[in-house]
């Protein structure tokens, strides 16, 4: 496999973290660079364990895995960006918070949001096993890649979010949402 063909493969990876760093992003409040870094950390993390996971795994889970990874991936989204949105409009209804809604760093629901967009990268180390490429480079070069796009989308996201105020959280739950959604339909549709 070319260096160009990686990195393209792991920019086409990355686009469902960048998605979710970006909502992130808006949905958090005076967010600290390390809790930045944290975010397209982890992202870059799971998308470069991931392969390495298929690549072990080869071929004899990869039907099974192949059979569930949208279902996994539209329930753990759509139940974070649901609840992203119950919260933000149950606050907005109450009248509780004159002040934007915030939405707390929480490691759970990143780890869950890590796992949920890096499900794809799992079934990409499984061919990269029945094509003999060096998983330790594309593992890797695949978690820098994500991470740097995570970085880009964390700080657009908090610009993002200093426009859209109020409605930033029901904004970052809807994309969150979209994108399990979009997973979803890619596997059940058009692969």
């Amino acid at each position: 496999m070319t260096t160009w063909t990686l990195f393209i493969l792991a920019i086409g990876l990355s686009m469902d973290a960048f998605a979710v760093s970006i909502s992130d992003g808006m949905s958090y409040r005076n967010l600290s660079r390390i809790k930045a870094l944290i975010i397209a950390a982890m992202f870059g993390l799971f998308q470069g364990i991931m392969p390495v996971i298929g690549y072990l795994a080869g071929t004899t889970f990869s039907s099974a895995v192949q059979n569930i990874d949208h279902w996994v991936a539209l329930i753990l989204l759509g139940f974070i960006g649901g609840k992203m949105i119950w919260e933000a409009v149950g606050e907005m209804r109450s009248g509780e918070e004159e002040e934007p809604a915030v939405k707390e760093f929480s490691f759970k629901v990143l780890f869950l949001q890590a796992v949920a967009t890096s499900i794809d990268a799992l079934a990409v180390g499984v061919s990269f096993a029945l094509m003999n490429v060096n998983i330790v480079t594309a593992s890797s070069f695949i978690a820098v890649v994500t991470f740097l796009c995570c970085v880009v989308g964390v700080f657009a996201g908090t610009k993002l979010g200093n426009v859209l105020k109020n409605n930033a959280e029901i904004f970052g739950g809807v994309i969150l949402v979209f994108l399990g959604i979009k997973i979803f339909c890619e596997h059940m549709f058009f692969s």
